[in-house]
Order: structure tokens, then C-alpha cells, then sequence
């Protein structure tokens, strides 16, 4: 018990440098994972990323037990749920359906190559 109470205590006293960490890190893993996918690469190379991501996620999810276990309920926090819960759902659809996730993907991609294509021509119509 004092082990949990320790690192729960951590939690809480760093907050802000744990989530300026945690946080970015657990976007560019989860965006890792959904490029992964759309790229079609192997699939253990998306299961590492997947775990790895799924891990961050796990950890802001735990941060946020750690205020809500004190009574501490406010928007960062619902905010944090949020984002942790989102990137365990797109990491669970990776595993889970990576087909569809890759089709998704592959239609953004080609989305944005349409866009990219399309910004000269509007920068020289001027």
C-alpha cells in the first residue's frame, strides 16, 4: 500500500512535468501507430507501437485516478480521460481491425496529397 500511496503522491507533485510529457508523447505514439497501419507496415513493427502508445496512455489514465482519488474533479482532468481513452480506442482498432483503420488511413492520405497539390495553384492565382 505505501508503494501506491508513494507514486501516487509523485504523481500528483509533478503533475505539470509528467503531462508536458506525457501528453505529446502519448499523441506522436498513437499517430505513430495510425501511420504504421496506413502504411501498411509489418505487423510486429505496429503491435511495438501499439504497446508502447497503449502504455502512455495507460500512465496519463493512472495520473488521473491519482487527482480523482482526492477529490480533485476538474476540466484538465476530464480532459486528460478524454485523451487517454480516445488514444486507447485507436490503439485497440489498430489491433483489433487494422484493415478498416488502414483503409481510413489510406483515403486521409490521399485527401492530403490532394490538398498539397492544390496549394501552388492557389498561392500563384493571386
Amino acid at each position: 500500500m505505501t508503494f501506491w500511496y508513494t507514486l501516487s503522491e509523485f504523481s500528483r507533485h509533478h503533475c505539470i512535468a509528467i503531462c508536458g510529457f506525457l501528453v505529446p508523447a502519448n499523441l506522436l505514439a498513437t499517430l505513430q501507430t495510425m501511420l504504421l497501419v496506413g502504411l501498411q507496415s509489418s505487423p510486429r513493427n505496429q503491435r511495438l507501437m501499439v504497446s508502447v502508445a497503449s502504455v502512455y496512455a495507460i500512465l496519463i489514465g493512472y495520473h488521473v485516478y491519482t487527482w480523482f482519488s482526492i477529490g480533485v474533479v476538474m476540466i484538465p482532468t476530464y480532459i486528460l480521460l478524454f485523451l487517454s481513452s480516445v488514444c486507447l480506442g485507436i490503439n485497440a482498432w489498430a489491433i483489433a481491425h487494422p484493415s478498416s483503420l488502414a483503409q481510413l488511413m489510406q483515403s486521409l492520405f490521399k485527401l492530403a496529397q490532394k490538398m498539397i497539390t492544390h496549394v501552388p495553384k492557389l498561392m500563384t492565382s493571386n
